[in-house]
């Protein structure tokens, strides 16, 4: 049962650490110290709905209607190209860290960013409920619970290490020039993964 655990802690965390719209997030919100522990959670907990629906058989669903996933990435492309509209709007104002901008946004708005940064992502379905869903689906029944806990851990010890790591080094990174890059970084990572979630589609069109 440990190894099962363990296969499914390093199968889990190597699919969330790779860079993306949603870690880029995570580690924003830690910086300015937006509500980290709960950004951190929401996004620990989603992971962990999903694995368990992936575990439990929805993977193969998911696999089964392929437009559930073209419609999850227009939609999660748009939201990106928006979010990385923000970010760059950013880079043309002045930015600190000051006290009084610490906790600026109200816990709702960060929340209900953080659900779609999350849940407008056809990646996020693919790695957990389709990919972790898939594998932890091929052990027997009585270990597919200790695999889906693995990749949960997984989850919630690397989502929580960049909150709550990024808002430690805040106030070693207040100066304006420091968020210029920031945004500047979040900007091209949310514009990176809105074109690779849109690509398949517009692709033929463009060769056409």
């Amino acid at each position: 049962m440990l190894l099962t655990f363990a296969t499914g802690f390093g199968l889990g965390g190597g699919l969330i650490i790779a860079i993306g719209a949603q870690n880029a997030f995570v580690l924003g919100q830690g910086l300015r110290r937006n509500h980290p522990v709960m950004v951190a959670f929401v996004c620990a907990m989603c992971d962990a709905v999903l694995i368990a629906a992936g575990v439990t058989g929805l993977g193969t669903l998911v696999a089964t209607y392929p437009i559930l996933t073209k419609v999850a990435a227009w939609g999660g492309a748009a939201f990106l190209i928006w979010y990385g509209f923000a970010a760059l709007r950013r880079l043309f104002e002045t930015e600190t860290l000051s006290e009084s901008d610490v906790r600026q946004a109200g816990w709702k708005a960060v929340l209900s960013t953080t659900l779609a940064v999350t849940l407008l992502n056809p990646h996020v379905y693919l790695d957990t409920v389709v990919m972790l869903g898939g594998i932890g689906g091929q052990f027997p029944a009585e270990e597919r619970l200790t695999f889906a806990l693995g990749a949960m851990s997984a989850s919630f010890v690397w989502f929580f290490a960049i909150a709550l790591g990024a808002a430690w080094l805040a106030p070693y990174v207040a100066r304006p020039i420091t968020w210029k890059i920031i945004d500047a970084v979040t900007c091209a990572v949310m514009w990176l993964v809105a074109y690779k979630l849109i690509a398949p589609e517009i692709a033929p069109l463009i060769y056409y």
